[in-house]
């Protein structure tokens, strides 16, 4: 696509702009995230009540009145990211129960670790911690299934982050309920409370089919057909899971899902690591969506999701974290380059998942599978300003030819120098401004003793 098409289809005509913006930025760059992956030279975006009005040309920006103006230099401006799958609270179990498989990891540390500690004050420390990191390298949404959601959800609203929380739902009880009752009762109280919530949605979140009978998956199905609502679940993490479903039911995870009635457009199935033809196929044809976790798959040795195979089918891919428990970290942009470069090893294809394709999974792609794609995921005007700016003038990213390049393949999430949500700016030149750094760290440090029995 030439400039001046570029420009056409971006940039909505100045004239058309009769009152002065809230906030006028200007960049080196913009990357819009829009059909041909465009990359848009000197270009500005204005920002008036949360909502993107313009993006258009610097110099006919320049007339624009404005009630911020920023001069980014050597700045590339594009869409927050979207953390698609995490646990958020589990920060505070970073490093904690490294280097072990996924079974002895749950199993033997992780689920033990969590009947002892998690609490209420346990999720409020531990959100806000990965919150904080998160904002720092460039989230600005993210999906989280964890225990006492309510309290996850306050952190979000009070640090004004957008959220997407799956309350969780087990056959068993758990530190925040006794059943599927329990946890079908509060979930649901929990969405009547932020229904009309402008930056937090509440999902069904089935932990995963070896995890829920076929009773709580049917009343997830029921419910969420009810309410409109989106599902969460785990699903074909590992051979080991696809092959005990066999044996105990005779029939793939995949397949039962869909025989419940499970899999649908607004499913986000997170894994998907054990694959054949046929589960892609059935993916594919209910049009559920995939979220990737390629750090925490590689850490865990869960396996490795065939990503080029799911795109040739048409299925939305989106990107995830995990939780820090298994990745160790929250940074996006590293997952993004991880995601990129797996592919291509899977694949045995070096053009597959191309730059351009890693950078729309963590923005549009996470979009989409979080049903919001009509509000974020790209900065087009009419859409909500959730919007990043990161300085590629170190010495690290030189010499740029083409910011999408540095942005997937080269370290930059400690570049990250802006960040708002909703046009609220929440890092302001690397700093927080709605979280208290110090106090996480030292809440981290109460935890860190406490969970070695220190205290």
């Amino acid at each position: 696509m030439s400039a001046p098409d570029r420009e056409a289809t971006h940039a909505n005509p100045i004239d058309s702009i009769e009152q002065p913006v809230d906030t006028l930025i200007f960049a080196r760059w913009v990357l819009p995230v829009t059909p041909g992956c465009p990359v848009l030279d000197n270009h500005a975006v204005a920002v008036t009540n949360g909502t993107i009005v313009a993006v258009l040309p610097a110099d006919r920006a320049t007339n624009i009145a404005a009630g911020e103006v920023l001069q980014l230099n050597h700045q590339v401006l594009m869409p927050g990211l979207i953390n698609a799958h995490g646990h958020a609270a589990m920060t505070l179990f970073r490093g904690m129960a490294d280097d072990y498989p996924l079974q002895t990891w749950l199993n033997e540390h992780i689920w033990p670790a969590e009947g002892k500690h998690v609490s209420e004050d346990f999720v409020r420390d531990g959100a806000g911690l990965a919150m904080a990191e998160m904002i720092r390298s460039g989230t600005t949404t993210f999906s989280d299934m964890y225990f006492f959601p309510e309290v996850t959800a306050e952190v979000a609203r009070q640090c004004g982050m957008r959220a997407q929380l799956a309350f969780p739902i087990f056959d068993f009880p758990s530190a925040w309920g006794s059943g599927p009752e329990d946890y079908f009762r509060k979930g649901l109280a929990l969405r009547d409370e932020h229904k009309h919530s402008e930056l937090i949605n509440i999902a069904f979140g089935p932990h995963a089919p070896y995890t829920v009978g076929d009773e709580a998956l049917s009343k997830v199905v029921t419910l969420a057909a009810e309410l409109d609502a989106h599902i969460h679940i785990h699903l074909h993490e590992t051979d080991h899971e696809v092959e005990e479903a066999l044996r105990q039911t005779g029939v793939r995870p995949v397949q039962r899902l869909a025989n419940l009635g499970l899999l649908g457009p607004k499913t986000q199935c997170v894994h998907v690591c054990s694959l054949n033809d046929e589960d892609i196929e059935t993916l594919a044809s209910h049009n559920s969506h995939v979220v990737h976790c390629p750090e925490s798959n590689l850490k865990l040795a869960s396996g490795f999701t065939p990503v080029e195979k799911l795109r040739a089918t048409g299925i939305n891919l989106a990107l995830g974290t995990d939780g820090a428990a298994s990745n160790n970290d929250l940074d996006m942009f590293g997952e993004m380059r991880t995601a990129a470069i797996l592919a291509k090893a899977v694949a045995a294809n070096a053009a597959a998942l191309p730059d351009t394709a890693a950078l729309e999974m963590a923005t549009l792609g996470g979009a989409r599978a979080l049903g919001i794609d009509h509000l974020v995921g790209s900065l087009e005007a009419g859409k909500q300003a959730d919007i990043i700016a990161v300085d590629l003038s170190g010495i690290a990213h030189q010499p740029v030819y083409t910011p999408v390049s540095q942005l997937v393949y080269s370290q930059v999430s400690h570049a990250v120098r802006h960040s708002w949500i909703k046009g609220r700016r929440v890092l302001d030149n690397g700093e927080l401004t709605s979280l208290d750094s110090r106090d996480l760290i030292e809440r981290a440090e109460h935890w860190r003793s406490a969970i070695n029995g220190e205290n």
